[in-house]
């Protein structure tokens, strides 16, 4: 092998491990969490960007304008059932030698580990109009891992994120009808990650790649509320997010690759997605109320990944597409203190069956969810809400190149499956005061 193909060597399987490393896990769009409001979570989110108080300041800004003084607490706890089966992964080594990948255990249970996702909110009026918020949520936070022989071990090992989102909030009583509201939102990530890397022959151990980063980025959301007799209607735009992570890159090769083995820093941009959200609730009579909530998702800002490191980088497509989500739902007041509710959503994946990746086997899913709220003292209210969540059956395909370019070139052949189903059990309080 030639000193510059040596070279070209070397820098490709840094664009590799930063492709496969900051590319899927940290900001796929499917696992956006929109479990910020307990409230909300009784009724499948369907009511939210109309929905008056701080249990809904994630999702519109000008919700606390008529709230008062208002605290908002909520833990979900998520466990996750998956699965993720081989369909004929295979590696085509230099010389075009196709061998299957394959481990004893050909299938791999409960790769998506469960988890909890807190939020914080608090509210308070500045004179007789205006209202200051500020909120604390976790709206990306996700872990996949796979045993060190996986047939997926190419593709994704370890996955994990951890996201903060802080947000500063001004809302405005226009009039007696019209509120209105704009935030500001830092929000922080920290990933880290690690893959196999496949060696020249199939003869040889596997090396490894790994990264870990983080960075803080910036973004904005405004929204409006109008309240007329027994209807509420709320709009929301929350914006993009452009993230940019350093992190530190370190590559071990073996066999005859193991001179170029990597240990330096790069950075990876990318763009979370905007959202926009209407919804409506209407007030039956004293005890029903209908909610209704439209989101439409700009998941096609994720079309690619800049990377950079030193002498190098590269572009890296994902081609994710804009979704549509919606969710249908009611409260029900039993007593002047205690309301029930329930709901009923779909929210399809903006991830493509030409391009879904093992570190993230999303799908179609929809939500069933109950809930409630009691009074338990004057002021302080309980929120308690419980939700499944049924995925659809998923294809996962990726092809990944490996030092593409040299003759050393191997590319991986990812082929599965992958189905499973979610519960997500939350309780929360909200204080008056």
């Amino acid at each position: 092998m030639t000193p510059r193909n040596m070279a070209r060597l070397g820098g490709l399987a840094l664009t590799t491990v930063l492709m496969t490393g900051v590319a899927a896990p940290a900001f796929a769009g499917s696992f956006y969490l929109q479990e910020q409001s307990v409230r909300g979570a009784g009724r499948a989110f369907s009511g939210e960007t109309a929905d008056r108080g701080v249990g809904s300041l994630w999702w519109n800004p000008a919700s606390i304008a008529r709230s008062g003084r208002e605290l908002s607490l909520g833990l979900h706890a998520i466990k996750i059932d998956s699965e993720v089966r081989n369909t004929g992964s295979y590696v085509t080594y230099p010389g075009g030698v196709d061998v299957p990948v394959v481990n004893p255990r050909n299938t791999e249970v409960d790769p998506i580990e469960s988890g909890l996702v807190p939020n914080f909110a608090l509210a308070t009026p500045i004179g007789d109009r205006f209202a200051l918020g500020v909120s604390v949520a976790a709206p990306y936070n996700f872990t996949t891992k796979y045993e060190q022989g996986s047939f997926a071990r190419y593709d994704a090992l370890t996955s994990e994120l951890r996201s903060g989102d802080a947000s500063l909030t001004l809302a405005y009583q226009v009039n007696d009808w019209l509120d209105v509201g704009a935030g500001l939102n830092a929000q922080y990530v920290k990933a880290k990650l690690t893959s196999a890397m496949p060696s020249v022959s199939p003869l040889l151990p596997d090396g490894s790649s790994s990264l870990e980063g983080d960075g803080w980025d910036f973004g904005w959301n405004v929204g409006a509320q109008v309240h007329k007799g027994p209807w509420d209607f709320g709009l929301s735009y929350r914006s993009k997010i452009e993230h940019e992570l350093d992190g530190d890159v370190a590559i071990v090769l073996t066999g005859p690759l193991a001179p170029n083995s990597v240990t330096t820093s790069g950075t990876a941009s990318f763009n979370t997605p905007w959202f926009a959200s209407a919804s409506v609730r209407y007030a039956v009579n004293d005890k029903l109320t209908l909610n209704a909530q439209v989101n439409r998702i700009g998941w096609s800002e994720f079309q690619a990944i800049t990377v950079e490191y030193p002498n190098g980088g590269d572009v890296i497509h994902q081609n994710y597409k804009d979704v549509t989500t919606g969710a249908i739902g009611l409260d029900y007041a039993i007593s002047d203190k205690t309301t029930l509710r329930a709901g009923v959503g779909y929210d399809p994946t903006p991830t493509r069956d030409s391009l879904r990746t093992a570190r993230i086997p999303d799908a179609d899913r929809w939500l069933f969810s109950v809930g409630g709220s009691t009074e338990v003292t004057e002021g302080v209210t309980f929120d308690a809400g419980l939700t499944y969540i049924a995925f659809s059956d998923s294809t996962i395909h990726d092809d990944r190149a490996f030092y593409a370019g040299t003759p050393a070139a191997v590319t991986s052949h990812l082929r599965g499956e992958a189905e499973g189903s979610a519960l997500v059990a939350s309780i929360g309080a909200r204080w008056a005061f």
